[in-house]
C-alpha cells in the first residue's frame, strides 16, 4: 500500500477564489475549502475578519476587495490563533488588531511552533512565506464580547466569545441587524472539522448551542461555502456537532475499553468517512483530531504544542 502524502504537503492545486456580496457593505472570501474570510463596510472605515497566511495571499484579497470599496482598514479581527489564519496580518495596514486575550496567550505561548507545524502541513497556502514580518500580535483583546459601531446608520458589529471551542480564544462576528455570522473555524459547511487544538465536548454543547442560538440567516464558516438561509446555516451547525459527537463517542469507547488510539483513530475513520471522508482536508485533520480528543480523554485539559517533528510523529503513528 502506497504511504499517505503527510497532511496536505501534496496539495498544490489552487483553488477557485470567489468573493460574494451578502448584503450591501458585506463580503466573504471563499476558496473551495481553503480557509475563508470577509469584510464589513463600516461609515468611512473596514472591518476585515481573518488574514490568512501571508502578506500575498492576503493581497489577493484585498485587491478582490477593492473593486467594492476602498475605505481603509480601521479593525482586523482574528478569530482565533492559528498561522494560517493570522500571518498575513501585515497587508492589511489595519489600525487595529482584535482578538480574544487567550488568542494573545495562545501567540506567545506557541506562536513560532505552531508557524512551524502549519507551514510544514499546507505549504500551498503559505504564498511567498518570506514575506511574513513576523508573529502576528493583536493590539486589542477582550474576554467577552466587543461591540463595533459601524455608523452611518449600519448597526453594530458584535464580536463575541462564544466558548471553547476550536481553541481556547475563538470568537465571533456577528451583524443582528442584518442576521450574517462570520463563524470562523467553530462552525464549517462542507468541509472536515481541525480539533487539533480543540476543546471538544465543551464545544460541542453550550458553544454550538450559543451559535445556533442566535438564529443566524446567513454564516460564513471557516472553510466551505457561505450557508445563504437558516435552513443551510442549521445544517451547517447540525454538521459541525455531528462531527465532534461521532468523534467523541468513539474515541472514548476504544479508551474505556482499553483500546489504543490507532484503534480509536480507525474507529473515528470508519463512522466519518461515509458522510465525511470526501469533503476538504479530511484525511488531513484526523490523525491531529483523534490524537488531541485522546488527550483531552484522557485529562490532559490544554492542548499540547503542536511542532514539525510531533506532527511527523503522530501522522507515521496514524496515516502511516
Amino acid at each position: 500500500m502506497t504511504a499517505k502524502a503527510f497532511a496536505s504537503s501534496a496539495d498544490l492545486a489552487d483553488q477557485r477564489q470567489t468573493l460574494d456580496v451578502l448584503a450591501d457593505g458585506v463580503y466573504a472570501f471563499t476558496a473551495e475549502g481553503d480557509p475563508n474570510a470577509g469584510a464589513i463596510e463600516g461609515e468611512d472605515f473596514l472591518v476585515c475578519f481573518e488574514a490568512l497566511a501571508t502578506p500575498v495571499a492576503a493581497r489577493e484579497w484585498l485587491t478582490r476587495l477593492r473593486e467594492h470599496t476602498d475605505k481603509p482598514v480601521r479593525y482586523l479581527v482574528l478569530s482565533h490563533y492559528h498561522a494560517v489564519r493570522v500571518l498575513g496580518a501585515s497587508a492589511f495596514g489595519a489600525d487595529v488588531v482584535v482578538a480574544h486575550d487567550k488568542t494573545r496567550e495562545l501567540v506567545a505561548e506557541r506562536g513560532k511552533e505552531d508557524w512551524e507545524s502549519e507551514l510544514g502541513r499546507m505549504p500551498r497556502l503559505f504564498k511567498e512565506p518570506d514575506s511574513i514580518p513576523g508573529l502576528t500580535w493583536p493590539t486589542l483583546t477582550f474576554s467577552d464580547r466587543l461591540t463595533i459601531d459601524l455608523g452611518g446608520g449600519r448597526g453594530d458589529l458584535v464580536l463575541w466569545h462564544c466558548g471553547r471551542g476550536h481553541t481556547e480564544g475563538d470568537l465571533v462576528a456577528w451583524l443582528p441587524r442584518r442576521r450574517i455570522l462570520f463563524a470562523g473555524d467553530l462552525v464549517e459547511a462542507q468541509a472536515a472539522l481541525y480539533t487539533g487544538d480543540a476543546f471538544h465536548r465543551d464545544w460541542a454543547t453550550g458553544t454550538l448551542d450559543r451559535i445556533a442560538g442566535l438564529g443566524a440567516e446567513t454564516l460564513v464558516g471557516g472553510r466551505g461555502a457561505v450557508a445563504w438561509g437558516r435552513e443551510a446555516v442549521d445544517a451547517a451547525i447540525a454538521q459541525t456537532r455531528m462531527f465532534l459527537e461521532v468523534m467523541i463517542r468513539e474515541v472514548g469507547a476504544v479508551r474505556d475499553a482499553g483500546g489504543t488510539l490507532r484503534q480509536a483513530f480507525e474507529a473515528v475513520r470508519e463512522r466519518l468517512a461515509p458522510r465525511f471522508g470526501g469533503w476538504p482536508i479530511f484525511e488531513h485533520c484526523l490523525p491531529f483530531d483523534v490524537s488531541r480528543l485522546w488527550d483531552e480523554l484522557s485529562g490532559v485539559e490544554r492542548p499540547r504544542v503542536w511542532t514539525a517533528a510531533r506532527d511527523r510523529e503522530v501522522w507515521a503513528l496514524l496515516q502511516g
